[in-house]
């Protein structure tokens, strides 16, 4: 199992709009071989006091099978789409790819 953390900063005001594009592109993503989980989240606050609240970063969590999986994820036709939809949404993309311990 190939867990996927990727923190996606939109530019300042753009938030909503890029969710709406996100989550139209789920129900394609959730049929693909190997999808497990794919969740788009935004900061809760939680008044823990270690907790960095960034307001215009959306995190994805993600499962999936195995890193096969993730790589024809990554150029699967809906992605190539999606990507171009918010290309002037996003200011940057930090991944984290992560096994079990």
């Amino acid at each position: 199992m190939i867990n996927v953390l990727a923190s996606i900063k939109v530019k300042p005001g753009t938030k909503a709009e890029f969710i709406k594009i996100f989550k139209a592109n789920v129900p394609f993503v959730k049929k693909e071989k190997g999808c497990v989980e794919y969740c788009p989240t935004i900061d809760f606050d939680s008044k823990i006091p270690v907790q960095k609240l960034d307001g215009d970063v959306v995190t994805i969590i993600e499962k999936w099978e195995s890193i096969e999986d993730l790589k024809t994820h990554l150029t699967a036709p809906h992605m190539i789409t999606y990507k171009e939809k918010v290309k002037d949404i996003v200011e940057s993309v930090s991944l984290k790819v992560l096994q079990e311990a």
